[in-house]
């Protein structure tokens, strides 16, 4: 599926150097959408300081990969100084966006989170239209976990009708409307309904109608084929043995349930021969750090803070287990699961996770599921893939977890998202023809 040049991409999310899958998923677009024949792409996200303000987990800035040649990342300065407290940001985006928009080049504007990014597009786009230059866009709106969860959710919460009306309007009103995986797609028509059973609305028909499901786009390639040499290199570097630890990696928050991982561990037999490592950043790291801390394995357990990008699938590829116990939480619920479907790709031994949100849909039938909060049964699981599991069983349950994750290659889903993106254009071609 190629585009017939020129033809640009504008992708709006947090994106690099953020530790969050969905800000990978915004760099594993661009970089496929240049072997699709887009001859621009462009990330207008925040600018640094912005970032670190806000208290989102970081990436070490020199483990953040360089974008291939074409594509270009963008952080609009503010507008304005203190007497806008909130909104100088804010505006600096989206007046990039309306100067993009306007500068002839068709585009196809992307956002990753709705709250903000699909309502700085909108509000880019009604400007750029409104200035009477030539306006080619076509928008395309994905909705992760956090815009139900952390927004819609709580305006329900607190009856704050305008603000969720606010968010789920600006969502339908793009040519394509995206959720992550089913899960949120359900969740959004959820609280749709909720919405209108309240007030009387019709936000839920419209969401069942025009929602569609996008996985997120993984880079297949940095995880599969390793060199093994590498492998063996990157471990002995860290002071770690192939199959001689559990891995967790991802972002140290309360709903990835790294301590009832730490109390599993610490409970199984496993544990007497293997290393716990936990690997990233967040919120709650210096809370877990205690925690292992007073455990009786403390000994046992590895912190790394400092795991890059090239590092990542070579631990991965070389642990015992790799164990994600995610559990739901008010303020975020997995909806996906990325580091899984990244683990299964990279081989290594078993996954074991909770099914919690859309974990089921990453994971398929390749991962040992365990309760949710249940140290026990962690424990029994990872006594299970370390002790019990023969090398050639695992070797035949990675290769099949590999073979299912394959499907969430980052140019498969762009080609899926452009599918969907020519089918909105091709509808509106054939309305207007209609309608004149």
């Amino acid at each position: 599926m190629t585009m017939q040049p020129p033809y640009r991409l504008v992708i709006v999310v947090r994106a690099d150097p953020v530790i969050c899958g969905h800000s990978g998923e915004a760099r594993n677009l661009a970089e496929a959408a240049l072997s699709r024949g887009f001859t621009d792409v462009r990330i207008v996200t925040w600018p640094i300081d912005r970032l670190e303000e806000a208290g989102l987990p970081l990436k070490p800035l020199d483990s953040v990969l360089p974008y291939s040649p074409g594509i270009t990342v963008e952080r609009p300065a503010p507008v304005g100084d203190y007497k806008v407290p909130d909104g100088r940001y804010l505006a600096g985006l989206t007046g990039r966006l309306v100067e993009l928009f306007t500068d002839g080049v068709p585009t196809v504007a992307l956002s990753l989170y709705l709250s903000p990014h699909a309502m700085a597009v909108a509000d880019a786009v009604r400007v750029a239209r409104a200035t009477g230059l030539p306006v080619d866009v076509t928008t395309v709106a994905e909705a992760v976990g956090s815009d139900v969860t952390n927004v819609v959710r709580s305006c329900l919460d607190e009856d704050r009708f305008g603000a969720a009306a606010h968010v789920l309007t600006t969502y339908l009103s793009n040519d394509v409307c995206l959720a992550v995986s089913r899960y949120t797609r359900d969740l959004v028509v959820a609280c749709a309904r909720e919405i209108d059973a309240r007030h009387g609305t019709r936000f839920a028909v419209a969401c069942e109608e025009r929602i569609g499901i996008s996985y997120p786009a993984i880079d297949t390639r940095a995880y599969t084929a390793l060199d093994e040499t590498a492998i063996d290199d990157a471990l002995a570097a860290r002071g770690l043995e192939r199959d001689h630890y559990v891995l967790f990696l991802s972002r140290l928050a309360a709903a990835k349930g790294v301590d009832d991982l730490i109390d599993g561990f610490a409970r199984s037999a496993a544990a007497r021969r293997t290393t716990l490592v936990i690997a990233g950043r967040g919120p709650e790291a210096q809370e877990l750090r205690d925690h292992a801390a007073s455990c009786p394995v403390a000994d046992r357990i590895l912190f790394l803070d400092d795991v890059d990008d090239a590092e990542k699938p070579l631990l991965m590829a070389g642990c015992a287990a790799f164990v994600l116990p995610s559990k739901p939480r008010p303020e975020f619920v997995e909806t996906f699961g990325i580091a899984l479907v990244e683990k299964m790709l990279a081989g290594g031994g078993p996954v074991v996770t909770t099914e919690t949100g859309g974990i089921g849909e990453a994971v398929g039938d390749h991962a040992t599921i365990v309760g949710t909060e249940d140290p026990a049964g962690i424990a029994a699981a990872i006594d299970e893939a370390v002790l019990r599991t023969s090398a050639s069983d695992r070797l035949r349950k990675a290769e099949a977890a590999r073979a299912h994750a394959l499907q969430f290659d980052r140019a498969n889903v762009l080609d899926g998202i452009l599918r969907q993106l020519w089918a909105a254009r091709s509808a509106s071609t054939l309305e207007t023809a209609i309608g004149a």
